[in-house]
């Protein structure tokens, strides 16, 4: 469980490193537009994405809330594996210790 939040924590602080340096020297839009118009960027857009849609199940399956979930999902598309790492380094600290609870959430039988 030490590992595995050390490696969370450690995805969360390089996305956000990664994000705030894409924001403050990058144009999104004009070098989105390039990245869109190349066949590897469609590639990883799609490959980014249907991540994202993937683990928005797991977030779905395992959260009691609805509402909670959908806001997860909304910050997941919004701001990508940044929000991604965050989510699972929060859930790895709630979980005490307890993968089962962290993988199953809602569905944890006890």
């Amino acid at each position: 469980m030490k590992a595995a939040k050390i490696l969370a924590i450690g995805f969360t602080a390089i996305m956000f490193i990664t994000l705030l340096y894409g924001f403050i020297w990058g144009d999104f839009f004009k070098e989105g537009s390039v990245l869109v118009s190349l066949a590897w960027g469609k590639v990883s857009l799609i490959d980014v994405y249907i991540g994202f849609f993937l683990f928005s199940g797991w977030v779905i399956y395992r959260e009691e809330k609805p509402a909670l979930a959908i806001l997860w999902i909304i910050l997941i598309m919004v701001f990508g594996n940044f929000i991604t790492s965050l989510y699972v380094t929060i859930m790895l600290f709630k979980s005490n210790g307890d993968f089962q609870w962290f993988w199953l959430g809602k569905h944890l039988k006890r």
